[in-house]
């Protein structure tokens, strides 16, 4: 029975490749299937909660004053992550076998324990935040990939427009 629920899982699924649109990403600009070019900002975020009030007020007025000069739209995209900290866990006990102070072992050994308790309990998240900014559709026409690229035999005249195309769209980017 699980073979064959594993034959079926391997006929039905597709990689994740399959569903992205993404042809190539080249000096740092995503290049989607259709041409049109992707900035990627990672930026950093803050503890609004740790904030004062007239704190706060100031990251939201100038937020909305960002995003009211843009003229263009950009995509905010928020990734979470659940923290693997099996190698920190790991290096915490090797740390508390090495300990020669006996006081200092039994502390390092409650953390790490404390610290082992704690994940399992709570959903430790990291997040990342990232800023999308596009150029436009159809920006490098027939965008292709780096396999139809290899085995498609592209015209070096074709590859010198699209690098002379790209060039330009990233500088408007």
């Amino acid at each position: 029975m699980k073979f064959e629920m594993q034959n079926k899982i391997k006929k039905t699924g597709k990689t994740t490749q399959s569903f992205l649109r993404i042809s190539e990403i080249k000096n740092d600009t995503v290049v989607l299937d259709d041409g049109s070019l992707r900035a990627i900002v990672a930026v950093s975020s803050t503890n609004f909660d740790l904030k004062s009030q007239d704190e706060q007020n100031s990251i939201i007025f100038n937020f909305q004053r960002f995003l009211n000069s843009l003229d263009f739209s950009v995509q905010i995209l928020m990734q979470s992550r659940r923290m693997e900290i099996g190698s920190y866990i790991d290096k915490l006990k090797k740390i508390a076998q090495r300990q020669t102070n006996e006081l200092l072992r039994v502390q390092t050994t409650e953390y790490t324990e404390f610290i082992s308790r704690l994940i399992e309990n709570a959903s430790i998240m990291n997040k990342s935040f990232y800023i999308i900014v596009p150029l436009g559709e159809n920006t490098l026409p027939n965008a292709k990939g780096f396999f139809s690229r290899l085995f498609g035999g592209g015209k070096a005249k074709e590859t010198a427009e699209r690098i002379e195309n790209f060039e330009r769209a990233k500088e408007k980017l």
